[in-house]
């Protein structure tokens, strides 16, 4: 199996279990928050990282992966940010209407896309742009329903789409700056996020709820649902910087408005939550918009893969044969190795 077939199994693979696993614990926070009472989401997603971090410190310890250190003040800087993201985009669920904050969701690709484009000079085709353009507009019909605006609200939801960009673009560009996996990031990133959470979660939560997270009353089975979520929680941290670190923050925000798609249909089918019309043709146009963006994304990548296979090739046929520059009796200069930077330029 070659190195390309390996890497778009493994790709295939993280893009499955990030599904899987954020679907997953949907249904156990919905049972958590709606049925069982307990509507501490930041104060939750801090236990969620906690355990996360240990599982991973467990597994370091049973040496299923190498432990990689690198620039502290990035890895810090990284953690905190993510945190903060996660308690911003909390504050403007409650601080804004359901229509509202979807739409706030659905501004981090285009907000990313912009951000990518100014600063890291990448460009997306057109066939890219339209594939995500059918994507938002479908997700928009199938989720978005009033749109409340608040000042508040709004300026939260601005900083939410801005933090969340940075931290997943970061994730891509960490990962590939330093040579770290997916798990040497996570582990190292873990305990920053969830101290950041820890410290704001109680009090984001009180600012929300009006009740205290510590004077709830914790039952045998709210307790299960926690410690069920938590764990879950281990497999979608570590699928979201594998998704992430092998595809790009792009890729993983379409990934996102597919789990919403799946949980609308979900809920439709096991627990008979209300459904429309308006739902399904949504959520048909965004599916067709996932498949565009797919095959796009795929024949680009193999196009530029070519591309760059041929050039390596061109450069060592020119190498292996001094006489290739040799015209009408004259020699011409043939340009030498440097003129190309590395490997890493050349499938850049």
């Amino acid at each position: 199996m070659s190195e390309n077939q390996k890497f778009q199994l493994g790709t295939i693979g993280a893009l499955s279990l990030s599904v899987v696993s954020s679907v997953s614990i949907v249904i156990c926070n919905k049972a958590l928050i709606s049925t069982l009472g307990f509507t501490f989401a930041t104060t939750l997603t801090s236990w969620h990282l906690l355990v996360t971090f240990c599982s991973l410190h467990v597994a370091l310890w049973m040496k299923m992966f190498e432990h990689k250190p690198f620039d502290a003040r990035a890895v810090m800087g990284f953690g905190i940010l993510n945190g903060i993201s996660i308690g911003l985009l909390n504050l403007s669920l409650g601080f804004n209407s359901v229509g509202f904050y979807q739409m706030t969701k659905l501004a981090i690709i285009p907000c990313t896309v912009l951000l990518e484009t100014l600063f890291f000079r990448k460009l997306f085709s057109r066939n890219i742009q339209l594939s995500l353009a059918i994507l938002l507009v479908g997700v928009g019909i199938a989720t978005v329903t009033d749109l409340q605006l608040n000042l508040l609200g709004s300026v939260l939801s601005l900083f939410a789409v801005i933090t969340t960009c940075i931290a997943q673009i970061m994730t891509n560009t960490i990962q590939k700056k330093f040579k770290v996996s997916s798990t040497q990031l996570l582990y190292q990133s873990c305990p920053y996020q969830a101290l950041t959470l820890f410290v704001i979660g109680p009090v984001l939560d009180w600012l929300l709820t009006t009740q205290n997270v510590f004077a709830f009353n914790y039952t045998p089975q709210v307790l299960f649902f926690i410690v069920l979520s938590c764990l879950i929680s281990v497999s979608v941290n570590f699928s979201t910087f594998l998704v992430i670190g092998k595809t790009s923050p792009v890729t993983y925000q379409v990934l996102g408005h597919l789990k919403t798609c799946l949980v609308l249909a979900f809920g439709y089918v096991l627990l008979r939550d209300p459904f429309s019309w308006r739902n399904i043709l949504g959520i048909l146009i965004a599916v067709v918009g996932m498949v565009l963006y797919s095959y796009f994304c795929t024949i680009e990548g193999q196009q530029k893969a070519s591309e760059a296979s041929t050039k390596v090739t061109e450069v060592k046929e020119s190498e292996s044969d001094p006489l290739m520059g040799v015209e009408n009796g004259a020699e011409s200069v043939v340009p030498k190795a440097p003129a190309w930077k590395s490997d890493k330029d050349l499938h850049a």
